[in-house]
């Protein structure tokens, strides 16, 4: 935890570059959070199916601070724990006028192991000292670790900051680990940390239905007491001078006093009809595709990157209300596009009631799937709704449904969804390894991605077109 600085400025100690909080303020009393009653009645952490832990942290003292009791009571099962730091926490005190951060950071080594041996002695620390406050520029080396650490053990639960915990180095590590729980499988729990200062228990951040606790032992208690206090730098004054102050005050660490931990759970099934039925019972277009400039500009790159003029028969799964379907209807000769929810359908059968070449059918994918080959088969804005199983097994069938010479258009959001198993970036690069079709046009910037696929040997437009020799 970066608790200097907010964990999110670089030089102006407490102001946050996000906006999002000030660690100074006094924030929400942990009395409040107690008597809205948000960890009672919670699903309980399974830990007799957990095989290992593998325990990710942004900043040393996070991992305590978010799940010390679960890594104690872990060890206490005979459970292998391993604790991944990504950063040294250099820059919690970024205008200490007697501690550079470089001492700083070895202090802050030396205190995440002690901590880390008093709620598991038989634990395995991994410190990669990334910059503080930039894990973002340091995903893909966090993620290697973590999937070293996790190294394919059937059974190992992840766990990791939580992804809006309003930080983005505690974003970034929640990224790398679940890129690696969406390639290995196992199972992810993130752990808030500043959630609990910054948000209210009225305003609905935090749901029950999302959550899932851990009910501390005695001895896990203890421990994390034991653990907490390890992290002297953060607790007490470096010195004197002005920029030595402590900064994890008493109301602060109150939070982390609970006997109950508790975890944001990671959606581990894809979503199902009723979460549709429920979205589109707040608005048919809620997402904008009539009115965003966003939206249309999107439609209008998708239309470009098809690489043929025309096709025979094209199939769009998840077409919610026809907007994309309409753009598709007047390049196609036969088109069958499909939702799993039938209101968004209802709305795409009024905006195409002219298109006779046009088929709208309420379908679940991937479980259920037409029989017929298509030339063309668009996976937009749909991949990130299902887990690891379903997507797999979406690609398998949109690569088999297409024909010889067929072409895959696959357009997804690139930025992470609390609600969604998967994000965009996962599903193309699942798509890339799983499909066995080769890129043959790509666009990637910072909201979406998009990629053409085809089957070997993927000429070019201008060599299928003979412009080349």
């Amino acid at each position: 935890m970066r608790v200097g600085s907010a964990e999110v400025d670089n030089g102006d100690a407490g102001r946050p570059a996000n906006g999002g909080f000030d660690h100074r303020d006094p924030g929400t009393a942990e009395q409040a959070w107690a008597a809205s009653g948000l960890g009672e009645g919670l699903r309980a952490v399974d830990l007799s199916t957990v095989a290992a832990m593998v325990v990710v942290a942004a900043h040393p003292d996070d991992e305590t601070l978010g799940a010390g009791g679960l890594i104690a009571d872990a060890d206490a099962r005979g459970i292998p724990v391993t604790v991944v730091v990504a950063s040294a926490g250099e820059a919690s005190h970024p205008h200490s006028p007697t501690v550079a951060p470089a001492r700083l950071a070895e202090m802050r080594r030396v205190e995440v192991r002690a901590a880390v041996a008093r709620l598991a002695p038989a634990a395995v620390v991994h410190q990669l000292d990334v910059p503080d406050g930039a894990v973002a520029s340091s995903v893909d080396q966090l993620s290697i670790q973590i999937q070293t650490a996790v190294a394919g053990v059937p059974g190992t639960l992840l766990v990791a900051p939580w992804r809006e915990d309003r930080h983005p180095d505690h974003a970034a590590a929640a990224d790398a680990a679940r890129r690696v729980a969406a390639d290995t499988g196992c199972r992810l729990l993130e752990y808030p940390v500043w959630a609990w200062h910054w948000a209210r228990p009225s305003d609905g951040t935090l749901q029950s239905q999302m959550l899932i606790g851990h009910q501390l032992s005695g001895s896990a208690v203890r421990a994390k007491e034991m653990a907490v206090a390890e992290f002297r730098s953060q607790l007490e004054p470096l010195s004197p001078a002005a920029g030595d102050e402590a900064v994890v005050g008493e109301q602060f660490l109150a939070h982390f006093r609970r006997t109950v931990e508790v975890f944001v759970a990671s959606p581990d099934a894809s979503l199902d009809r009723n979460y549709f039925d429920d979205f589109y019972a707040g608005g048919l277009d809620r997402w904008g595709f009539e009115t965003h400039w966003y939206e249309k500009r999107k439609r209008a790159l998708t239309m470009a990157s098809l690489p043929r003029e025309r096709y025979a028969s094209a199939f769009e799964p998840g077409c919610a209300i026809g907007v994309l379907t309409a753009d598709l209807a007047g390049r196609c000769d036969r088109l069958l596009a499909t939702d799993i929810a039938a209101a968004p359908l209802a709305r795409a059968r009024r905006r195409l009631a002219g298109a006779t070449h046009v088929v709208l059918q309420q379908l679940q994918v991937p479980q259920q799937w037409p029989t017929e080959l298509f030339d063309l088969v668009v996976l937009s804005e749909i991949g990130y709704y299902c887990n690891v199983p379903d997507l797999s097994l979406l690609i398998e069938r949109a690569v088999t449904s297409l024909t010889p010479d067929g072409v895959l258009l696959a357009c997804h959001w690139r930025h992470p969804v609390a609600d969604y198993p998967l994000t965009g970036d996962q599903v193309h690069d699942r798509l890339r390894r799983e499909s066995g079709l080769r890129l043959l046009a790509e666009h990637v910037e910072e909201d979406f991605r998009l990629d053409v696929l085809v089957r070997p040997p993927a000429p070019s437009v201008a060599r299928r077109q003979g412009l080349l020799g």
